[in-house]
């Protein structure tokens, strides 16, 4: 970027209030914007009059939090110096005396808890009437003079406890410090001087209440690193393994989790310490969606399972229930009411949803009485959720009552697509409501539980339809065993934070300022461009995801062409060669963090690729050619064993040995073979491969583009009998009261994707958003219209995915994609496999320009392609490549 660029994006960044990182004498790199107001606090090099020296000619401020102030932030306070110390060499003391005050220092403190901060605004040298009384906020001030003795403070003020500490770890960020410093090895830039500039910075109240992290599925990662590296002292996850998780929320603004809860892991209230950790570090527990009232069935119910039963046994298990207000009450807590079985199965008891919906309402009324009896204030004021999961969500529509003042958290299918959406009427409702999503799963139809494949594109699209339409209470994130998932996580919690800070005008910058942060503006552009296409790759199907058969149905072979397959190994390898050339060239000090954030996960995305069609091409030609078979085989076999040999490399090696244990491809032999992909096993003896023979390279395939096409200025043109059509080129789009399409970048199985923007609940009936797209027939007849469509869940219940479409002035198409697909059903389960859903219209064409108009119905429908056939459907997976002619 140009120096006047640059100045030009700090002084508006200034004004904005966003805060920079110094990266050089007399240079600046925007890495963040967060929701607030002010000058402005930076971090540079140079001292100038009113700026506070943090770190400067070798001596370090000292931090000062009274002993009076809450744990958390002393906690908060104490990871500052060592983040100081990690930049610079210089660690801060910390001191709580407060009359005692050396010359600089940093003034950490909640409202309240400080004499200290309480003169300052008696005095008027600090203004906090824009965070009290508000729900964790936090400013940020330099203060000249403050005290007698005191030539400079900087201020770090929290409306209440996580308000102080999210302040603290916001500063840690201005002087470069990444959120993910320990879990990901993110080194920060060493610097010699830390100067943080005169001003003030005031942030706002966070968008969502409660937004969390569900630590799940742990079996082959986080609980087996925990209990045999990081804490065998408790042989389990435990305080130790907490408090770290517990840290990691608090640097990204998040402040809830549900605990681990696998028949592996300890329950987290088998340990007394646990909640007293979490206390301590002010994080909110709660329990998933099957544990009601903060219980762990799978590691607390002792009795028999059949007994688990409300209709049979209510006195027993409302006794359970009660155990646990006794013990955890007077911690702050978010409960989760209802029920279901043992381990996330449906309820005990009930046969049909006539009986399951009373009985439902029977059990939330005692658990409410429960809290009632136990919590420290009326229940109507205690945090407390309801999340209809699966079979429960068709109760809930079906009319079961759940109490005014609980918050109604709805999930995605488990595969990123939130299945239900408030409508006006709901969202009067005074407790709110909160999404469950998932970017790692164990279920069926396929589980993903090794890679993180979820773009974060689409995690945009989702979340701002949720927030829109009023789910602004509690956003809970499914994240597996927390590694490989931290770039999801990251974004999900930007968002859950500041609801505003990404737009579908720039969410797509995400990757660049992330990779700008980690590992140096240097490196950021191709760090994002990798990781874009990573998720492009890994969108079109995941990496757990390949296989064309559900489990239990015969086999049969993938959908994509030889050519496509050879097109998708290509852009893996191209990949990787990308991924490894950079692994070389960032610094010593932060390639552990390249190789855990984008080396691994693009290499063996790529592997997995190999491994899986090199097997099936092996397959092929196997009856046909055992010459051609035998190299193809032995790809796919050596792929086997990269996968095998880099994830040893990422337990043993990787950072001295730190995440022995927490990497695994697959789950062990024998497990949930009815929710897994079947991991391709070539015989050696079959193909008789010799493995003193050098690898062969591998077989070259080459898309069949369609060629020179026909003159069209700007538009479409038919060839062989075909207009494809991906949807961001659009010739013209018209708005329509305040409502219009938008291209979500990142987004799409063949390229990038269009919905309508805003995206709250709305049918369109008179003016409706339009796209058009110019497009040349060169033989007149009828085609068929193909509508390629993310699989997303209806924004307006019972119409399906509906939208309409029209040729040149002809009437409107209504079409409805998905009306009766069920989730769970088999047409579901190949939707979301294939990332893919469509609908069909037939038009008779006449040779020559023709304009192809898309109206919107429904808002929530994401179109990603448009193919106009005189034919059958070409084959494959992708579709016909795009017969554009600019």
């Amino acid at each position: 970027m140009r120096k006047d660029g640059l100045k030009r994006r700090v002084a508006k960044a200034q004004r904005r209030g966003d805060f920079l990182i110094g990266v050089a004498a007399g240079g600046w790199l925007l890495v963040l914007t967060l929701a607030g107001f002010g000058q402005g606090v930076s971090v540079k090099n140079a001292l100038q009059n009113g700026d506070f020296p943090l770190v400067y000619d070798g001596r370090a401020a000292a931090i000062c939090v009274a002993e009076t102030d809450f744990k958390v932030a002393k906690i908060a306070a104490a990871d500052f110096a060592a983040d100081v110390e990690r930049v610079t060499g210089r660690k801060p003391a910390v001191v709580s005396d407060t009359e005692k005050l050396p010359e600089t220092l940093v003034l950490i403190s909640t409202l309240g808890k400080n004499p200290l901060i309480d003169k300052l605004i008696a005095d008027r040298q600090i203004d906090a009437s824009g965070i009290a009384g508000k729900r964790e906020t936090f400013l940020l001030e330099t203060v000249r003079n403050p005290f007698p003795g005191v030539r400079a403070a900087l201020v770090i003020a929290g409306s209440d406890r996580r308000g102080t500490a999210f302040g603290v770890y916001e500063m840690s960020q201005r002087i470069g410090v990444s959120p993910w410093v320990w879990w990901a090895d993110a080194a920060p830039e060493k610097r010699r001087t830390l100067v943080v500039s005169k001003g003030k910075f005031v942030a706002r109240e966070p968008s969502v209440k409660y937004r969390g992290i569900f630590l799940n599925d742990e079996d082959w990662g986080l609980e087996p690193w925990a209990a045999k590296t990081f804490e065998p002292e408790s042989g389990n996850i435990g305080p130790k393994t907490y408090a770290k998780i517990f840290e990691l929320l608090l640097r990204l603004k998040a402040n809830a989790c549900w605990p681990a809860m696998h028949e592996v892991t300890r329950p987290f209230n088998a340990l007394a310490e646990n909640a007293r950790v979490a206390d301590d570090y002010a994080i909110v527990i709660g329990s998933s969606h099957a544990e009601p009232m903060l219980r762990n069935n799978v590691g607390e119910w002792k009795d028999d399972k059949e007994k688990y039963n409300f209709v049979t046994n209510a006195a027993g298990v409302t006794a359970y229930w009660e155990d646990r207000l006794k013990t955890n009450a007077g911690f702050e807590n978010v409960y989760t009411l209802g029920m279901r079985g043992i381990h996330d199965s449906p309820i005990q008891g009930t046969k049909t949803q006539a009986e399951r919906i009373p009985v439902l309402e029977r059990i939330i009324a005692t658990q409410r009485g429960l809290l009632a009896k136990y919590a420290d204030r009326p229940v109507e004021k205690v945090p407390q959720i309801f999340c209809p999961y699966k079979e429960v969500l068709a109760d809930y529509r079906a009319g079961l009552k759940v109490p005014d003042d609980v918050t109604l958290v709805f999930p995605d299918d488990n595969f990123g697509y939130i299945r239900y959406f408030p409508n006006e009427t709901e969202r009067k409702r005074a407790g709110g409501f909160g999404v469950y999503y998932h970017i790692s799963y164990l279920g069926r139809p396929l589980s993903y539980l090794w890679l993180n494949s979820t773009p974060p594109a689409l995690i945009f699209e989702e979340l701002s339809k949720a927030y829109a339409n009023g789910m602004r209470d509690f956003w809970m994130l499914n994240v597996g065993d927390l590694k490989p998932a931290e770039t999801g996580i990251e974004f999900f919690m930007q968002m859950a934070y500041d609801a505003g800070r990404w737009n579908v005008a720039n969410q797509h910058e995400f990757l660049r300022e992330w990779a700008a942060r980690e590992f140096g503006a240097r490196y950021a552009d191709d760090v994002a461009s990798i990781m874009d296409e990573y998720y492009r790759l890994g969108f079109q199907r995941k990496p757990e995801h390949l296989q064309w058969y559900l489990p239990g149905e015969k086999p049969r072979p993938s959908e994509l062409t030889e050519q496509e397959t050879g097109l998708r190994l290509e852009a893996y390898a191209s990949l990787v060669r990308r991924a490894e050339s950079f692994q070389t060239l960032v610094p010593a000090a932060k390639k552990d963090a390249f190789y855990e954030l984008v080396h691994y996960p693009v290499k063996m995305a790529a592997l997995a690729n190999e491994r899986f069609f090199y097997a099936e091409l092996a397959e092929k030609y196997r009856a046909l050619d055992e010459s051609e078979a035998l190299p193809l085989a032995r790809r796919s076999i050596a792929a086997d064993r990269e996968i095998d040999y880099e994830t040893n490399y990422f337990n043993e090696k990787l950072a001295d040995g730190k995440w022995r244990f927490m990497m695994s491809p697959e789950m062990r032999e024998g497990q949930w073979t009815g929710m897994r992909a079947v991991r391709p096993r070539l015989s050696e003896k079959d193909f008789e491969v010799d493995r003193t023979k050098p690898e062969p390279p591998p077989s070259s395939y080459v898309w069949l583009a369609p060629g020179k096409l026909p003159k069209i200025k700007n538009g479409f043109a038919e060839w062989n009998g075909a207009v494809s059509i991906e949807v961001e080129h659009f010739t013209r789009a018209a708005a329509a009261d305040g409502f219009a399409w938008r291209t979500i970048r990142g987004l799409g199985k063949t390229g990038d994707s269009v919905t309508v923007f805003p995206p709250v609940a709305r049918t369109f009936e008179r003016r409706a958003p339009r796209l058009e797209y110019r497009f040349e027939i060169l033989n007149a007849g009828a085609f068929d219209a193909d509508f390629y469509l993310l699989p997303t869940r209806p924004l307006v219940p019972g119409n399906g995915l509906r939208f309409a479409v029209a040729i040149d002035d002809g009437p409107p198409q209504t079409i409805a994609v998905d009306r009766d697909t069920e989730v769970s059903s088999p047409g579901w389960a190949q939707n979301i496999l294939n990332q893919t859903t469509r609908g069909g219209a037939r038009f008779e064409l006449s040779k020559g320009i023709h304009v192809l108009k898309i109206f919107a119905v429904d808002t929530g429908v994401v179109l990603d392609k448009v193919v106009l056939r005189s034919g059958p459907p070409t084959p494959g997976y992708f579709g016909p490549p795009e017969t554009f002619a600019p």
